[in-house]
C-alpha cells in the first residue's frame, strides 16, 4: 500500500453524536424492564455479522448471556440495543459521556487512567500485544537489535491505543527522531506493515488471523507484553456494573464456564482460543 497515514494531531476531536442514553437499574426494577444500549466496534471474531447477517461475536454473546442471566434471576425483562460505532477513539469518547445503562464492546484494555473516567467489568479476555513487522525480517533476539534490525522502517500505531504508548516508547529508546505513522484501522495497520516499510505492535487474535489469511507478517516475541486483559467499558454513572461485576463471579466464575469456552472456541477457534488462554492462566 502507498499511501502514508496522516499523523494525528495531539488532542484532536471527533465529531459526536448525541448523548448515548440506556435505562438505568433503577429505573429497570421500577418498571419491570428496561433497554439496555451497547456500543460495538467491529471486529472479526468478537462482534460481527455472520453469514446469516446476525451480529454476533464474543462481546457480543457474552452481553447476551449477561442480559439472559439477568431475566433468570433478578425478575427483570431487559433486552439490548446494539449501536455501531466505526471509529474506535469516538467509541470510547461516547462511552465516557454516556447516561445509564450504556455499554462499550471495542477490545478495551484495563488500565488505571482509564478507571478514573469509566467503569469496566472484570475481565473477558487476556490479551497478548505482538511486535510484528514484515516476514522477510529475521526475529529479534533482543531490542537492542531493532535499531540495526528495523533500519528503514518506520514505527506504525494504532491512534489512541495502549500499542501507540509501545511504538512511541521503542521508537523514543531505539529511533529517536523517526516518525511515527498513524492509522485508524487495525486492517491498514497489518497492511501497511505488510508492505514491508512499517512495525508495529497488534493484539495477538488480529496476528493470527492475519497469518492464517496469508499475511507475510514476522512475530518478534522478544517484545511481546502479556499482562494486559479486556473489560466491558461503562460510564461512570451506569448502576449495573455491580450486576455485572455478580455475573461474572456468580458460581465457579463465567470464565470457567464451558459456555464461556464454546463461545471462545466458535468465534476465535480452538488454535487461538488455546493461546489466549494460556495467557490467562499463565497469570499469577
Amino acid at each position: 500500500m502507498s499511501c502514508k497515514p496522516v499523523p494525528q494531531q495531539a488532542g484532536q476531536q471527533l465529531a459526536m453524536p448525541p448523548t448515548d442514553v440506556g435505562a438505568s437499574l433503577q429505573q429497570a426494577k421500577a418498571q419491570g424492564a428496561g433497554e439496555l444500549t451497547v456500543l460495538y466496534v467491529a471486529a472479526e471474531g468478537f462482534a460481527y455479522t455472520n453469514k446469516q447477517q446476525q451480529l454476533t461475536g464474543v462481546t457480543v454473546e457474552i452481553m447476551r448471556d449477561f442480559a439472559a442471566w439477568l431475566n433468570a434471576s433478578g425478575q427483570l425483562a431487559v433486552s439490548l440495543n446494539f449501536v455501531e460505532e466505526t471509529d474506535w477513539t469516538r467509541f470510547y469518547q461516547r462511552i465516557v459521556a454516556a447516561d445509564g445503562g450504556v455499554f462499550g464492546l471495542g477490545n478495551v484494555t484495563i488500565t488505571e487512567a482509564r478507571a478514573q473516567q469509566l467503569q469496566f467489568s472484570p475481565a473477558y479476555l487476556n490479551n497478548v500485544a505482538v511486535l510484528i513487522s514484515h516476514a522477510d525480517i529475521a526475529e529479534l533476539q533482543n531490542l537492542e537489535q531493532l535499531a540495526t534490525s528495523f533500519a528503514g522502517m518506520q514505527p506504525l500505531a494504532f491512534s489512541g491505543t495502549l500499542h501507540e504508548v509501545r511504538i512511541r516508547a521503542l521508537r523514543d529508546q531505539y529511533q529517536p527522531g523517526i516518525e511515527i505513522g498513524r492509522t485508524g484501522s487495525n486492517q491498514q495497520l497489518l497492511e501497511l506493515v505488510a508492505s514491508g516499510a512499517w512495525y508495529s505492535y497488534v493484539d495477538a487474535y488480529n496476528l493470527w488471523r492475519a497469518q492464517q489469511q496469508g499475511m507475510p507478517l514476522r512475530h518478534h516475541p522478544v517484545a511481546n507484553d502479556s499482562g494486559e486483559t479486556f473489560g466491558i467499558i461503562m460510564p461512570l454513572n451506569n448502576d449495573w456494573a455491580g450486576l455485572m461485576a455478580e455475573f461474572f463471579n456468580a458460581g465457579q466464575g463465567y470464565r470457567n464456564t464451558e459456555r464461556y469456552q464454546q463461545i471462545l472456541q466458535q468465534h476465535l477457534g480452538a488454535e487461538l482460543t488455546a493461546i489466549l488462554e494460556q495467557a490467562r492462566l499463565a497469570q499469577p
